[in-house]
C-alpha cells in the first residue's frame, strides 16, 4: 500500500500513511473482499465487514476446526477453539496492544504448530496463533496495528477493535453495506462485467444481481460483451495525457477485475502467479507493458514485454529512478513471486 500510494500521490512519504493508520487511525488495515487484507477509511470498515468479511468466517471456522482434528491437537476441537479464542482475546484487552509472541506467552496453547499443504512445494507449517488472530479479525474483535519493524514488515502488534476505532465497527444493515461498497467500487472500476462483481466481493450470483439493481447501474455495451456502469457514470471520458506508472504487487488498480486481457494482453502468465495474485507491474496508458523487480544493491530492474514508443520509454526510465531513490536503504520482495519477478531478482544475483 506504500508504494501504491507513492506512484499516485506527489511528494508521498511513509510517515503520511503512517500517521493516518497509526495515529489519526482514519485509516484501518483489515481483512475484506475474496479474504485479502485491505486498507480503507475507518468510516468504510463497517461496511466492508457487513457486505464481504463476515460471510468468511464460518468457512474458516471450519477449516481450523478441521486442521484440529486431523492433527490430533485436541478432542474437543469446539471447545478448545472457544476457550483459547477468548483468552487471547482477554489477554489482549488486558495489554492493550501486543505482538502474536506477547500473546503466547499468556496464552500458551497459540505456540502449538499446525501443518499445511503436506506434500506439495508451497507446504510448510503455520503456529495457531496465526490462525486464530486471524478468526478474530476476521469476526470484527481484533484489527492490525503498528507493525513489529518498518512499513515494509509483515508482522504486526494487534489491538481490540473497539479500542482501536472508537466505538468498535459500526453496524450497517446487509442490504445497505452491499450497495454502498457496490457503488464506491464501480466509481472506481466500473465499466465491470457481473463476473468481475462476483468475483470482486465474493458475492453469490443472486447477491450480485439484486445489489446491482439497488443502485440502479446501467447496463452497456463493451468489446467483448456486457458491463454495468453508475447511472451517472455514462457519459464519454477524454482520453487523458500519456502516462506511466510502475505498480507494486496486489496493487488495487492490477487486481481490479477478474476479466484482464483488456488491459492486461497475454503477460498474466508471467506477471500473475498460480493462485492469481499480481506481481510489480508497468502501466503505460491503461495498459501493463511490463514488469519490475527491486535487486539487492537496491535498483530497480525492469523489463518490457511489448513494444513502447521512445517517450514511454523514457518515461519509464525516469520512474524507475525516482522509485529506486524514494526507497534508498529500504529493501522490498512481494510476497507472492511471480515467474517475471523472480527472473528479474534472480539476473541481479
Amino acid at each position: 500500500m506504500f508504494l501504491s500510494a507513492w506512484a499516485r500521490v506527489e511528494d508521498f512519504e511513509p510517515e503520511h500513511l503512517e500517521r493516518e493508520l497509526y495515529e489519526r487511525r482514519s485509516l484501518v488495515r483489515m481483512l475484506g473482499m475474496r479474504r485479502t487484507l485491505f486498507v480503507v477509511p475507518t468510516g468504510l470498515a463497517g461496511v466492508m465487514d457487513e457486505a464481504c468479511t463476515k460471510a468468511l468466517l464460518p468457512g474458516q471456522r471450519t477449516r481450523l476446526i478441521g486442521m484440529l482434528t486431523e492433527q490430533a491437537v485436541t478432542d474437543e476441537p469446539e471447545a478448545w477453539l472457544d476457550d483459547v479464542s477468548r483468552r487471547t482475546l482477554a489477554a489482549l484487552t488486558a495489554r492493550g496492544e501486543a505482538s502474536a509472541r506477547e500473546l503466547t506467552a499468556d496464552v500458551p496453547e497459540l505456540a502449538r504448530k499446525l501443518t499445511f499443504g503436506e506434500g506439495t512445494t508451497w507446504g510448510g507449517t503455520v503456529g495457531v496463533s496465526t490462525r486464530v488472530l486471524f478468526l478474530l479479525a476476521t469476526a470484527g474483535r481484533i484489527v492490525r496495528a503498528r507493525p513489529l519493524g518498518r512499513w515494509t514488515s509483515g508482522q504486526y502488534r494487534w489491538a481490540p477493535t473497539d479500542r482501536w476505532i472508537e466505538g468498535g465497527l459500526p453496524v450497517v444493515p446487509h442490504d445497505e453495506a452491499c450497495a454502498d461498497l457496490l457503488r464506491r467500487w464501480l466509481r472506481a472500476f466500473g465499466p465491470v462485467t457481473t463476473t468481475d462483481v462476483r468475483w470482486w466481493t465474493g458475492w453469490t450470483v443472486r447477491l450480485a444481481t439484486s445489489t446491482l439493481a439497488a443502485i440502479d447501474a446501467v447496463e452497456v455495451q463493451l468489446d467483448d460483451g456486457t458491463g454495468w456502469v453508475l447511472p451517472d457514470d455514462i457519459d464519454p471520458v477524454a482520453t487523458p495525457a500519456t502516462w506511466v506508472a510502475l505498480l507494486p504487487s496486489l496493487d488495487a488498480t492490477v487486481m481490479g477485475w477478474k476479466q484482464r486481457d483488456w488491459y492486461l494482453g497475454p503477460h498474466a502468465g508471467e506477471l500473475f502467479d498460480r493462485n492469481g495474485n499480481a506481481g510489480p507491474t508497468i502501466w503505460v496508458d491503461g495498459r501493463v507493458v511490463g514488469g519490475w523487480s527491486q535487486a539487492d544493491d537496491g535498483e530497480i530492474v525492469t523489463r518490457l514485454l511489448e513494444p513502447v514508443d521512445r517517450g514511454a520509454a523514457t518515461a519509464i526510465d525516469a520512474e524507475r529512478d525516482r522509485l529506486a531513490g524514494w526507497l534508498g536503504d529500504v529493501r522490498v520482495r512481494p510476497r507472492f513471486r511471480t515467474p517475471l519477478e523472480r527472473v528479474l531478482t534472480a539476473s541481479r544475483a
